[in-house]
């Protein structure tokens, strides 16, 4: 029985940090950032415009817009600023967890790139690939943080290939379809309380707090799935664009390392309790679903709209299972379905600029219940603008700027909720906002 709760406890630790990895996962932060050109006027008709071999992210039948042989690269600087404030926390059994509120700014700064490439079959077919960072985030809070049993550090990167076609069977109509070949990897950190876990289990030198260790988990895994899309023009200048990501499917496999906590983590070892050991869990990315429209009100002037709807509600529950002996464990998550709204304006100044503006509504899918450090998102609002610049016929220079206002963020973590029993009661606030900058160039042959 001794040996059985050993094991429960190291099981509790070891799957609320595969819990994070698997969360940032699914939920993470979800890169919109594929198209400076889209990006520009906030992503408003992304799946209709069509206007370079970049919107093929959104909708594959956009493709069906352009000609000959193309390619584009893209990056983007995504700047998010994550501010901890007021944090607090005592474990399990009352005693109070110091420490700081984590940083000034827990959020790193990252580099999003984007390759697109496309060419022609006949003047009905075209054939294109992207290949994108979909998901991404890196977040990382001071050592001796009041929240370090919930998290220290979290990595996570993805690498989606999209090869696509688009058919035009009749004027006016353009049908797209795409496989997605999708690369995920992750490493996260956080610390293990070993003096509450070891005072629990009865040993004489455990002093709750005093005694931490760290955990470590590293996996990846490759998933695919698929995208569709719909491009409709009933006359010229109006356009109506309708695409589809399908869910990825991922078995992250990876390992779970446990260090530190001196004579406690020793004692609980004897018993085979955090000892180093592998671990998988069944993840699924959400599908996509986007509607966008497209108008021109006059020869230098259109109109944009999009509205997405992303099935979060499916990442309802985590299942994590060991390599060893420890039982395996359940994570509640119980995610919501969001949407993303987006309204632009696309200015032709000259034969050769185009500038563009667009403000969009982004809703978060995080419930305040469940809502853990490592991704404090909230309700965002976008502003956007950008720019075209084709000096030649052959190319094609785009470049925009985002600033998103983000809505203050709370967590309440107990440490009666599954999984936080060996991490304790965690509060804090988030102060949070989002600064982007996209350039990209596009070459036609």
């Amino acid at each position: 029985m001794q040996k059985a709760r050993y094991a429960a406890a190291a099981a509790t630790a070891a799957a609320g940090l595969a819990a994070s990895v698997s969360g940032a996962h699914a939920a993470g932060f979800a890169i919109k950032e594929q198209s400076p050109t889209a990006q520009g006027a906030a992503f408003a008709g992304a799946t209709a415009e069509a206007a370079d071999v970049t919107y093929m992210f959104f909708n594959p039948a956009a493709l069906s817009r352009q000609s000959g042989t193309q390619g584009a690269t893209a990056l983007s600087l995504v700047a998010p600023t994550s501010q901890p404030e007021t944090a607090r926390g005592e474990t399990a059994s009352g005693t109070p967890i110091t420490g700081g509120d984590g940083g000034s700014d827990i959020s790193d700064d990252a580099l999003a790139p984007a390759f697109y490439g496309m060419t022609s079959v006949t003047q009905d077919v075209k054939l294109g690939v992207g290949i994108n960072a979909p998901f991404g985030l890196e977040t990382s809070y001071d050592d001796g943080w009041v929240g370090r049993y919930h998290a220290l550090n979290s990595e996570l990167a993805t690498i989606n290939i999209n090869p696509t076609v688009s058919y035009e069977p009749i004027d006016g109509v353009a049908l797209g379809a795409g496989l997605q070949a999708q690369y995920i990897t992750a490493e996260l950190t956080n610390a293990v309380d070993f003096g509450s876990i070891g005072a629990a289990q009865g040993i004489p030198f455990a002093t709750p707090t005093q005694n931490d260790g760290r955990a470590e988990v590293e996996g990846d895994d490759w998933g695919f799935g698929f995208t569709l899309g719909v491009l409709l023009e009933p006359r010229e200048g109006t356009r109506v664009g309708v695409g589809y990501r399908s869910e990825v499917e991922h078995e992250l496999t990876g390992d779970v390392d446990f260090s530190g906590g001196g004579q406690v983590r020793s004692a609980l070892a004897r018993n085979n309790a955090f000892a180093d050991t592998g671990a998988e869990a069944e993840v699924t990315t959400p599908d996509i679903l986007s509607v966008g429209a497209y108008q021109d009100l006059t020869e230098e002037l259109a109109v944009m709209g999009e509205f997405q709807y992303t099935f979060w509600s499916d990442f309802d529950q985590l299942n994590v299972r060991f390599d060893n002996a420890t039982p395996p464990s359940r994570t509640e998550e119980d995610w919501d379905n969001s949407w993303f709204a987006a309204l632009g304006v696309k200015y032709d100044a000259t034969e050769n600029l185009a500038l563009r503006t667009g403000v969009a509504y982004d809703e978060s899918p995080i419930p305040d219940a469940t809502r853990t450090p490592r991704i404090p998102g909230s309700d965002r609002t976008w502003l956007s603008f950008g720019a075209d610049y084709s000096p030649y016929p052959w190319l094609g220079v785009k470049a925009s700027y985002t600033y998103i206002f983000a809505d203050s963020a709370s967590l309440n973590l107990d440490a009666t909720d599954p999984g936080n029993q060996s991490r304790g009661d965690l509060s804090a606030d988030f102060d949070n906002h989002v600064n982007i900058a996209t350039f990209s160039a596009v070459l036609r042959f």
